[in-house]
């Protein structure tokens, strides 16, 4: 389960891994992705555990910070011949075709997702891949979303659904209850999808992030915490554009 403290002007999150009891240490780890992760054992009470977190919030505070430098100097795509681009999941090589008479597109073709332009000029690829990226994100995600919400009994209509590139987040829900994804998501395995819309659709009727929020989510998909830390792992990857 996660749980958050407030360090600051900072909230740091943290989730919960029980450990076997005759393993006395409380041990906090800070994960190359951002993920923070309390080994406890399984008698530790969750107070015991936040004044542990507490006790180290500036040390794990600065490992943070160390996290998001690093990620500042991602080299940043080149939109070449070869580079590697997800979707779903999957690997893709990109492939730029010049040609002066195209109008510009892109397209998944086997292994390789080709760009068809009238020149290689750099930001005119990245434009066809963007675009092509949004396409398939509002196409997926509103599927995904009406076939998510067969099982949702308490959802009497479906949310309005926003695209937003975001750097950090994969989606949020704002107050008037607008689900906003960031197109960047459609990069992400289909189960990692799954997980940021249930997650988003789950503040329409809890706002925040209390237990209750997290039963409902469990309720809703019961390993939803594997396909966060899944996420959590690719997002240098996958936001890296």
């Amino acid at each position: 389960m996660r749980h958050c403290l407030q360090y600051g002007d900072e909230e740091i999150c943290y989730q919960v891994n029980r450990v076997d009891s005759r393993k006395q240490k409380i041990s906090i780890h800070v994960y190359p992705d951002g993920t923070v992760q309390v080994d406890a054992p399984t008698d530790a009470d969750l107070v015991g555990i936040f004044d542990a977190v507490r006790v180290r919030a500036r040390w794990i505070s600065k490992r943070l910070e160390e996290i998001r430098k690093r990620n500042l100097h991602v080299l940043p795509r080149e939109y070449v011949s070869g580079e590697s681009y997800f979707y779903l999941g999957r690997r893709y090589l990109l492939k730029v075709n010049e040609n002066p008479g195209e109008v510009g597109r892109a397209k998944l073709t086997g292994r390789y997702l080709q760009v068809f332009a009238p020149t290689a000029e750099q930001a005119l690829i990245k434009r066809f891949v963007k675009v092509w990226y949004r396409a398939r994100a509002k196409e997926l995600f509103a599927r995904r979303l009406s076939e998510l919400a067969e099982q949702i009994v308490w959802l009497r209509e479906m949310p309005p659904v926003k695209l937003l590139t975001m750097r950090i987040q994969w989606g949020s829900c704002s107050p008037s209850g607008v689900v906003v994804l960031n197109p960047n998501l459609v990069k992400a395995p289909r189960e990692c999808v799954d997980y940021v819309i249930l997650h988003e659709v789950c503040h329409l009727k809890e706002h925040n992030h209390s237990h209750k929020f997290y039963r409902l989510l469990t309720e809703l998909m019961p390993d939803w915490e594997r396909h966060k830390l899944r996420l959590d792992g690719l997002a240098e990857a996958l936001l890296n554009d």
